[in-house]
């Protein structure tokens, strides 16, 4: 995994794993990658996996069982689209709309290259 600067890595991982579990490639209840495991996958400590894979299960989105590993929450995919959402809107747009300003982008502009790239996907 390329990493980059700014958060640290164990969010980055937290960031990978929720990606994950959004596309459906971890469905509720289902186990996660082993902390070993995922760790060699992504060729870091075990540790910073640890710290990443704890985050998680403190935002409800993973749970442990002793000696079994870390399994997905039931609501995960709920709870990670809804913190994004308030992180969107309490971050991102205001950002985004501070540079629309500042470039003259009117909403109508916006939402014609919204649909135009909608189309494209």
């Amino acid at each position: 995994m390329n990493f980059i600067d700014g958060p640290p890595i164990f969010v980055q991982i937290a960031e990978r794993l929720s990606d994950e579990i959004l596309q459906g490639k971890y469905g509720a209840d289902c186990r996660v990658p082993g902390v070993r495991d995922y760790s060699m996958l992504l060729e870091v400590n075990v540790n910073t996996t640890v710290k990443a894979y704890d985050l998680l299960a403190q935002r409800g989105v993973l749970y442990s069982r002793r000696g079994l590993g870390y399994f997905v929450a039931a609501d995960a995919q709920e709870s990670i689209r809804n913190s994004r959402r308030h992180d969107f809107f309490q971050h991102e747009l205001p950002r985004m709309v501070q540079k629309m300003k500042q470039l003259g982008i009117s909403l109508e502009e916006l939402a014609q290259a919204f649909n135009e790239a909608q189309s494209h996907s």
